[in-house]
C-alpha cells in the first residue's frame, strides 16, 4: 500500500459518506507503509459535495436553540466543522514529509475520530428532518489549512492550538444550552465529541513543543509570535482544565488572557 497515496485519495474524495468510508478503511488497515512514489503534495483543495453552499463566514445566519429547525441548524454547522477536521487531520498527514512515523499515527488517529463525529451527527441531523448540505456553511477551517500549508510548526500552532482549541471553550456552553432547551440527543453527541477533542488538541501541542525544540525555539513566545504574525487571537473564557489536559500551560493562558488563572475556579464554571 502506498499509505500517501491512500491517504491522498480520502482527502481529495468529494463524497462525505465516502470520505468517512475510506477514512475508516485507513485507520483500520495499520501497517504505516511509506515506501514507493507518494503524490507530490501540490496543495490541492479537498473534495467536498456541491453542497452546502459556501458563503462568507458573516453571511452564516445566527444558529439558536429554540426550535428544532434552528437546532438542526447548529448540528449541521458542528457537522461541517467535524467534516473539514477530517480534511485537515488527513491533509496534515499528506502534506508534512519527514516527521517521525508517530506524527503519522497521530493524524490518522484525528482523522477516523472526526469521521466518527461526522457520521453522529449526520445521523442526528437526519433525526431532525435535514441531511448535511441543507445549510450554507463557510470554509475558515480549511483558509487556515490554505495559510499553513507550507510549514508544520505554523500548522501544528494555528489550527489545532487556536481554531480546535476554540471548541473546547464553545461547547461547554452549547452543551448547557442544548440541555436547556431539552435536547439530550444532541447533548449526548457533543459530550463525546468535546472529551476527544481534548487529545486532538494535545496532539497538535505535542508535536508543536516536539518542532519548537528541534528547531531551538522556546514555544510560548514562538506561538505568541505567530499568533501576532497571522492576526490571530484567543478568545478568553477559556475552559481552563480542558485546555490544560490539551497541553496549555498556566503561564501561557494567562499571557494569553491578559488574566491570572485559577483552574478549580474555571472547572468549577465549566461543570456548571
Amino acid at each position: 500500500m502506498n499509505w500517501f497515496a491512500d491517504v491522498h485519495g480520502a482527502l481529495c474524495e468529494p463524497d462525505p459518506a465516502r470520505k468517512v468510508e475510506r477514512t475508516l478503511a485507513l485507520a483500520d488497515a495499520g501497517g504505516l507503509d511509506r515506501n514507493g512514489p507518494p503524490a507530490e503534495p501540490a496543495g490541492p483543495v479537498p473534495g467536498r459535495p456541491p453542497r452546502p453552499l459556501l458563503v462568507a463566514a458573516a453571511s452564516v445566519p445566527q444558529r439558536g436553540f429554540g426550535s428544532p429547525a434552528a437546532r438542526a441548524a447548529l448540528v449541521h454547522a458542528i457537522a461541517h466543522i467535524e467534516f473539514n477536521a477530517i480534511n485537515l487531520a488527513l491533509d496534515a498527514g499528506w502534506r508534512f514529509r519527514g516527521m517521525p512515523l508517530a506524527f503519522y499515527s497521530d493524524w490518522l488517529s484525528v482523522a477516523k475520530d472526526e469521521a466518527r463525529h461526522f457520521q453522529m451527527l449526520a445521523k442526528r441531523l437526519a433525526e431532525l428532518g435535514h441531511a448535511y448540505g441543507d445549510f450554507d456553511a463557510h470554509s475558515g477551517l480549511w483558509d487556515a489549512a490554505q495559510k499553513t500549508r507550507d510549514d508544520v510548526l505554523e500548522r501544528m500552532a494555528l489550527v489545532p492550538r487556536v481554531l480546535e482549541a476554540r471548541g473546547l471553550d464553545v461547547t461547554p456552553v452549547l452543551i448547557t444550552k442544548l440541555r436547556q432547551a431539552g435536547d439530550a440527543g444532541t447533548v449526548a453527541l457533543l459530550e463525546v465529541i468535546l472529551a476527544e477533542e481534548v487529545r486532538h488538541v494535545a496532539i497538535g501541542s505535542r508535536w508543536f513543543h516536539h518542532l519548537c525544540a528541534q528547531r531551538g525555539l522556546e514555544p510560548e513566545s514562538t506561538f505568541r509570535d505567530l499568533l501576532a504574525r497571522h492576526g490571530m487571537t484567543h478568545r478568553q473564557a477559556f475552559n481552563v482544565p480542558a485546555r490544560l489536559a490539551a497541553g496549555f500551560t498556566q503561564s501561557e493562558l494567562a499571557r494569553l488572557s491578559g488574566t491570572r488563572v485559577n483552574p478549580e475556579s474555571s472547572a468549577r464554571k465549566t461543570s456548571q
